[in-house]
């Protein structure tokens, strides 16, 4: 499911890639098919039990990702026990770093009931716990290009980020190699980045001066929701993950390099990728960036 999203999609190329059986689930079928040749596609939508029941038929795995939403725990729980009533045995499911009863984090807390659920299903699953995911971090470009800042609430606090793209293969690995299904797996890049490190790598490859703006959490959630359209529990999503990395600093793990025996892809690498998200207007044909599905 999401194979839309930035690691569900980037999961599905690398399954067709690797000539596993595989099918890509979305309320888009006709966008995930112009998205991806080839690929087996079929409508499922976790709020239509019947959806579910059709595009989970003749399946034994499922990867199971969903946009963070106050619908969420709702959704997943029905996605898994439709799964375990189709047949499916393993379920792999993109989780948080902090997921936990008493998190700080809201989200972290709903995906904490989500694997609840599957502890409790009697299926096989895997739990993927990724950090900060690279991918978001073009939506600070509007910020970057119109403005040359950064805006956090986090002071100096270093932060774990990922490629999605890594997280995927590690999805990958847990759905064709036995030895890594079953576990629970914190994933992180290989070095943490402060909010102003980010500010100095982004200078030095824009070749103009982008600054950090450090603000409250009061002021920082204000901000986006009235600078970035967000939905509050959006705003407080994000606020408090900021928060948590002050109050409990970041560690990088080596988990992706024992899954897949290579390091994990850089941010420095990412953000050369992806450069001209970050970039000032140059002409009529300038976009900012779309909104970004992260699952």
């Amino acid at each position: 499911m999401g194979a839309t999203g930035a690691t569900g999609h980037a999961l599905l190329i690398r399954l067709i890639e690797q000539g596993i059986p595989c099918r890509g689930l979305s309320r888009d079928p006709d966008r995930l098919r112009a998205m991806t040749a080839g690929a087996e596609v079929a409508y499922a939508d976790a709020a239509d039990t019947a959806s579910l029941r059709v595009a989970f038929e003749g399946a034994t795995q499922l990867f199971l990702t969903m946009v963070n939403s106050p619908a969420q725990v709702e959704h997943e729980t029905r996605a898994i026990e439709i799964a375990r009533e189709c047949g499916i045995r393993h379920v792999v499911k993109l989780s948080a770093p902090a997921a936990a009863p008493d998190s700080p984090v809201g989200v972290s807390r709903w995906h904490h009931a989500i694997e609840q659920t599957l502890r409790a299903s009697g299926l096989e699953h895997t739990l993927l716990r990724p950090y900060a995911f690279m991918q978001k971090l073009p939506l600070l470009g509007p910020q970057v290009a119109a403005r040359g800042t950064i805006l956090g609430a986090m002071g100096s606090a270093a932060c774990n980020y990922i490629d999605a793209r890594d997280i995927a293969d590690v999805a990958a690995a847990a759905l064709t190699r036995t030895e890594i299904a079953g576990g629970t797996y914190t994933l992180t890049g290989s070095r943490t980045y402060s909010y102003p490190e980010l500010a100095n790598l982004l200078s030095g490859m824009l070749g103009t001066p982008v600054r950090y703006l450090v603000l409250s959490p009061a002021d920082f959630r204000a901000q986006l929701i009235e600078r970035s359209g967000m939905p509050g529990w959006l705003a407080d999503h994000i606020t408090e993950i900021q928060q948590l990395a002050v109050a409990n600093p970041e560690h990088p793990t080596d988990t992706v390099a024992r899954i897949l025996g290579r390091p994990p892809r850089s941010l420095e690498s990412y953000v050369a990728e992806n450069l001209d998200a970050f970039r000032a207007p140059t002409g009529a044909g300038y976009a900012r960036p779309r909104s970004i599905r992260f699952q």
